[in-house]
């Protein structure tokens, strides 16, 4: 069986916004040549921070800006949850991501697989989220090589 032979799986990368690891992803899944389409939640901040004010409009106080904010990137990210096959979530050391922990969450009540990543020293505040997943990576090249194998049965 070929890789043409299967059907294409939809791939929602979740998590930190200031390395490339999407790009390394997206990479190494094309030199695979691999059947995948990748999704996302939205990665520029600012858009995804004013969506809310700049489509329904503003607000007076921070908090409702944000909840506002949450409820319209809610809108996309739960429907390429839902339409995903499996679930990446990538937590970096720089700030603390929230919103990946949520998305790992919802990933897990939907039953999605799901693969973490993150750097080693942070096993133990992740453990409940590594817990939820069937694997948990260090770098994007083994994230890769999970979904190689995960699609083709090969290693």
């Amino acid at each position: 069986m070929s890789y043409n032979d299967v059907e294409p799986w939809t791939i929602y990368l979740s998590g930190e916004i200031h390395t490339d690891w999407r790009e390394q992803i997206a990479e190494g899944l094309k030199t695979a040549d691999l059947p995948v389409r990748l999704v996302s939640p939205v990665t520029d901040h600012g858009t995804s921070d004013d969506c809310g004010v700049e489509i329904l409009g503003a607000e007076g106080d921070d908090f409702w800006k944000d909840h506002k904010g949450a409820k319209v990137n809610a809108l996309r990210t739960r429907t390429l949850l839902q339409k995903s096959d499996l679930v990446v979530v990538r937590f970096g050391d720089k700030y603390k991501q929230w919103n990946a922990a949520f998305e790992a969450g919802q990933a897990a009540a939907l039953g999605k697989p799901l693969i973490v990543q993150h750097a080693p020293d942070l096993t133990h505040a992740l453990k409940e989220i590594d817990a939820a997943a069937l694997a948990v990576a260090e770098t994007p090249a083994q994230v890769v090589r999970l979904i190689q194998y995960a699609i083709s049965g090969r290693l």
